[in-house]
């Protein structure tokens, strides 16, 4: 391999290896401390792949049964270590097949770089074989992205793309490079990406909006606050904790928010949002500052805007500019890094305990306890609920567990229900919805922290549409633990159909496969559990298990999630049956 020694712009020197495009490609993902990468391999992107075996011993490469679940393993990796996921995949269907992925990760920060291979360039536009313009399809749906057509322009480009997936608000890059940069020698050296012209990922914090702040929350007599992803993302949590304990604010959480702080303790008061707890939702249009932290105000939190907290002054802690006043107008906005703006806000707080305004969240929890989740949870009816199977778990894992959930019914289950004693343990996709999100992202989350205990739950709807993905559980000996609640439904718009469509339930009811015998062929041990019996062993079981485990459990058919609010109703009017 030929070096040389060059001048650069500012008259220091560098040296260089005369490279590949493609061995240049896999020498940045190490540069960048990538140990892992999913995808799937084709005619456009193979220069990669033959580098990347040569490279076995640095890298390792997961192939994923379907570029859909590569993107998917490669957000669980991200979310659960706070590091960049990475994906790779061919052109044209293999680069199309990624977008799925892609939005999910860009609507849930999730930072990704996704590098895919491309035609020629000397073919690009003449429709070539699957050629298509992942660019321009790509470009809502990504934080960045690039087309490279010189090898030369490699290094810089990938440099740049992991520092802009994972600055400021994260989010998915992609990466597209023609065959013919792949192919070609040039010569190749690696600088770490630091900052771009004119993209400023952390605003400055200004602390004269943090002094407001702090001046209305030392005013308040019925504070609340919600949380979202932002506390996790920018390690906020002991600085958030501490903020909340020293002002005795009553918090609640976003899907996205939740792990943060311990379930358990005494000022959280649970989810908000449209299958959120009972008391934070209605507490809302009570309160007098509401206190946002690191959430954009989605529709499924906020219930209809006209109604939405009204009576209160909103504070607004934010990274992103774009977020402030977009769905909720602000009357203080705080702009910057959560934890940073959060230590700046602590020694400016009273001391203080609200225990009237905290007695009003023990009492409306007292009446969701009464009418939903003593139900959930200690049912007195026949069939299994989704419920008890998280109790047993919760049980199982002592809160320990990261939990990683497919999108419907079972996943506002999981979240409302699930224990949590540390953070990022909530893994699912929230903007999105995406079904199918749950097995693939449990499979990244659970190499990236193998010595953590992984459970995906998924519905029997969801599960099906990456099943596949068990191929990459048993070839990487992935020990994940499968949860597939079986309704036999699409659960989630059954329950609308029923409660909106006079239960006219249109392509709802599911015919389904037997479970156990494909998880058993794809060698993975495998039960079904059909009686309230059964459960607590079967479970004991699966997380005893060293090795991945697959368990099915039937749960009544008809079984609704509630407290919900209707879309378009006020928070206000959350229904509790």
């Amino acid at each position: 391999m030929e070096t040389q020694t060059i001048k650069n712009k500012e008259t220091s020197t560098k040296v260089t290896e005369r490279i590949s495009g493609s061995e240049a490609i896999v020498r940045c993902l190490i540069e960048e401390d990538t140990k892992i990468i999913y995808g799937y391999p084709g005619g456009a992107i193979m220069p990669v792949y033959d580098e990347l075996y040569k490279y076995q011993d640095k890298i390792h490469h997961v192939l994923t049964r379907h570029e859909q679940g590569a993107t998917h393993s490669a957000q669980g990796f991200a979310r659960i270590s706070g590091k960049v996921g990475v994906c790779i995949a061919t052109s044209g269907p293999g680069a199309t097949n990624l977008i799925t992925g892609i939005a999910d990760a860009q609507i849930d920060s999730t930072p990704m770089v996704c590098i895919t291979g491309q035609v020629f360039s000397h073919l690009l536009g003449s429709d070539a074989f699957q050629e298509t313009d992942i660019v321009g399809i790509s470009t809502p749906v990504t934080k960045w992205n690039c087309q490279v057509t010189k090898a030369s322009d490699i290094p810089e480009v990938l440099a740049k793309a992991f520092y802009i997936a994972k600055s400021g608000r994260p989010g998915p890059v992609l990466i597209d490079i023609t065959k013919d940069a792949q192919m070609e020698m040039f010569d190749f050296s690696y600088e770490k990406c630091t900052k771009v012209r004119s993209y400023i990922p952390i605003p400055k914090t200004a602390v004269s909006s943090v002094e407001a702040a702090a001046k209305l929350i030392n005013g308040a007599k019925k504070p609340l606050v919600v949380w979202g992803q932002g506390v996790i993302l920018s390690e906020a949590e002991e600085a958030f904790k501490a903020v909340i304990e020293k002002a005795g604010i009553p918090s609640a959480w976003t899907i996205l928010g939740a792990s943060a702080i311990p379930t358990s303790h005494p000022l959280n008061v649970g989810m908000v949002g449209m299958h959120g707890n009972y008391a934070p939702n209605v507490l809302t249009n009570e309160c007098d500052v509401l206190i946002a932290i690191g959430m954009r105000f989605d529709d499924r939190v906020t219930g209809s805007i006209n109604t939405y907290a009204k009576q209160a002054k909103v504070i607004h802690f934010e990274i992103d500019p774009a977020e402030i006043d977009k769905n909720v107008k602000t009357d203080v906005a705080v702009l910057g890094d959560a934890k940073v703006s959060l230590e700046l806000l602590l020694p400016m707080l009273n001391k203080n305990t609200h225990p009237e305004w905290r007695q009003k969240f023990a009492e409306l929890y007292a009446v969701e306890y009464e009418k939903v989740i003593k139900n959930d949870l200690y049912p007195t009816k026949e069939g299994l609920t989704m419920a008890e199977v998280l109790k047993e778990i919760n049980i199982q894992s002592k809160g320990n567990a990261a939990i990683v959930s497919d999108v419907g019914q079972h996943q506002m289950i999981a979240c409302r229900y699930a224990e949590f004693n540390q953070t990022k343990s909530n893994i699912t996709s929230g903007g999105l919805g995406t079904m199918g999100f749950g097995l693939p992202a449990a499979i990244g989350a659970k190499m990236a922290a193998p010595d953590r205990e992984v459970v995906s739950i998924s519905g029997d709807g969801g599960y099906q549409m990456t099943i596949q993905e068990l191929g990459t559980i048993f070839q990487q000996k992935a020990a994940v633990k499968v949860v597939v609640l079986n309704n036999d439904f699409l659960g989630m718009v059954r329950q609308w159909q029923q409660l909106f469509f006079d239960k006219r339930y249109a392509s709802t009811e599911m015919v389904n496969p037997n479970f156990v015998a494909i998880a058993e062929g794809y060698y993975i041990k495998a039960k079904k559990v059909t009686k309230r019996e059964e459960l607590a062993d079967a479970v004991a079981e699966m997380m005893a298990s060293k090795e991945a485990y697959f368990l099915e459990v039937c749960v009544e058919k008809e079984g609704n999630v509630f407290p919900m609010i209707p879309t378009g109703a006020s928070v206000s009017d959350i229904r509790l049956e």
